[in-house]
């Protein structure tokens, strides 16, 4: 059994992460901020970290006290994103300083969707190289404290982790859809989302912290790639709207911010993982998910 910190405690993914690991027998320390949010924590087990990413020497003290520690929060205000990512540096940097001289294992979590666009995307795939333009970037972090000799691990998520509350890209596809009467995908739809349930992604977390801190990066990737119009079609079809192409210069008028995500073709691969870690998802895929009045109560 393993005292284990978590950032993000009580996020869409966090929130699954604590969950798997107390049934797995570990003791959580859940960082929260939300008094809102802190009971739920506790009924599901954890012990409460009152907090933020802002507080350093919350960070290092609840690192310190623990055997293993997994790195989920983030602040996806967009309007502040470039202060969000250099925050999230510092407490990566905070949490690794705890524990570094130390065998115990720091697993953080980052994302497959822009690290080879247009191609299939490994665990073999290298971090992308940080950007004044993307400016979050917890690989780079955590490759500066494995330097150190800190043991470390990325788990890497699919773009879209779903299952039923999801709160993504998904449902506000959805909502979009459903407020414009029109559910689009861009030129022949052919572009692909990786996908995972995120029970299946928890386990992936609970994995690499147990076994796998020292052969990372690990792909949380159910699906290789799911293309878009798929998507598109099934929200059509529960909604009621037509599913149609529009041209690449009309994304923007319909997606707003979010068009540039909705053109990715972005397939990745979880050989690595699965080999490494035995993982492999039990849970429904995407279409499936979708496929279901709970993703289109209003």
């Amino acid at each position: 059994m393993m005292r284990v910190f978590v950032t993000g405690a009580t996020g869409w993914v966090g929130s699954a992460v604590v969950r798997e690991l107390i049934a797995a027998g570990h003791q959580v320390l859940g960082l929260c901020r939300s008094p809102a949010k802190a009971a739920d924590l506790a009924a599901a087990g954890a012990e409460v970290v009152e907090g933020s990413l802002q507080d350093l020497q919350g960070l290092r003290r609840a690192a310190q006290s623990a055997d293993g520690v997994i790195h989920l929060a983030f602040d996806h205000d967009f309007s502040r994103f470039a202060q969000n990512g250099a925050d999230e540096t510092v407490a990566i940097e905070a949490l690794g300083a705890s524990l570094e001289g130390s065998d115990r294992p720091l697993v953080v979590a980052s994302g497959v969707a822009l690290l080879a666009p247009g191609s299939v995307s490994s665990e073999r795939t290298p971090a992308r190289q940080e950007l004044a333009a993307l400016p979050r970037n917890p690989e780079a972090a955590l490759a500066r404290l494995r330097a150190r000799g800190v043991r470390g691990a990325a788990v890497r998520l699919a773009p879209t982790v779903h299952g039923h509350g999801d709160h993504g890209f998904v449902p506000r596809i959805i909502a979009l859809a459903r407020e414009k009467g029109v559910s689009p995908y861009i030129g022949d739809g052919a572009n692909r989302w990786p996908a995972v349930h995120r029970l299946d992604a928890a386990r992936v977390f609970r994995l690499a912290l147990e076994q796998g801190a020292d052969a990372g990066p690990f792909h949380a990737v159910a699906e290789q790639g799911v293309p878009m119009r798929r998507i598109a079609e099934t929200i059509g079809a529960r909604l009621g709207v037509p599913a149609r192409s529009i041209a690449l210069e009309q994304a923007a008028a319909h997606f707003g911010w979010m068009a540039q995500f909705v053109g990715l073709d972005c397939p990745s691969s979880s050989e690595h993982t699965r080999a490494v870690l035995g993982w492999q998802p039990a849970q429904p895929e995407l279409l499936a998910d979708l496929d279901h009045p709970a993703y289109f109560a209003a």
